[in-house]
């Protein structure tokens, strides 16, 4: 019997192989040919299954965010009960941190896309989009953590949003830098936190 082609895994084969040579150099130098060697298939499979590098770049995008949103589930999972608001918020926060190899390689293709999304209108739509999803996230959870009474009853919560996740970005650079040490951004990140208690 012919051998049976698992089509979605073979997309993100390709995809995956992207990111590592995304992560190791950027995306705008690289080619289809370089991707489909480091995936280990043909420029012709490639091909195949996406039409151009915008198609690949927009499908490994979409992969990615599926990606980051596992590793926040399964950072939300380990977290220990109570579940309370703020160990939730704390959760979703520490999971976006480059605190792991994977965590670190998807934070440099986040950056890699960043830099494309600026000089294309629809990547930087989807990437506007996934930021909002994101601040509405966090959001979502201060306000629960005031209605709660666990935050403080004065917290704007999409200002307070838009401040931790411009924090995990700058501890993100940092970290990615080799600059400060995983203790030390989540020290920072829990200092931060500390402000939003009651």
């Amino acid at each position: 019997m012919p051998k049976q082609v698992d089509h979605d895994q073979r997309r993100r084969q390709i995809a995956e192989a992207l990111w590592r040579i995304s992560a190791d150099r950027g995306l705008e130098a690289v080619s289809m040919r370089e991707v489909a060697a480091e995936a280990g298939v043909s420029i012709g499979l490639v091909q195949h299954y996406f039409r151009d590098k915008n198609d690949l770049v927009g499908f490994a995008v979409g992969r990615l965010r599926e990606r980051i949103e596992e590793r926040v589930r399964r950072s939300v999972a380990r977290t220990p009960p109570p579940h309370t608001p703020r160990r939730l918020l704390r959760a979703v926060l520490v999971a976006l941190l480059p605190l792991e190899p994977e965590g670190r390689t998807e934070s440099l293709v986040g950056i890699a896309v960043f830099i494309r999304a600026l000089g294309d209108p629809d990547l930087a739509a989807t990437y506007r989009r996934g930021q909002a999803l994101l601040v509405t996230a966090v959001a979502d959870q201060i306000r629960a953590g005031v209605r709660d009474g666990e935050l403080r009853p004065d917290l704007d919560a999409e200002t307070e949003a838009d401040i931790l996740l411009a924090l995990v970005s700058g501890l993100t650079t940092t970290l990615l830098l080799g600059h400060g040490s995983a203790d030390q951004a989540l020290n920072t990140l829990d200092h931060q936190l500390a402000r939003l208690t009651t």
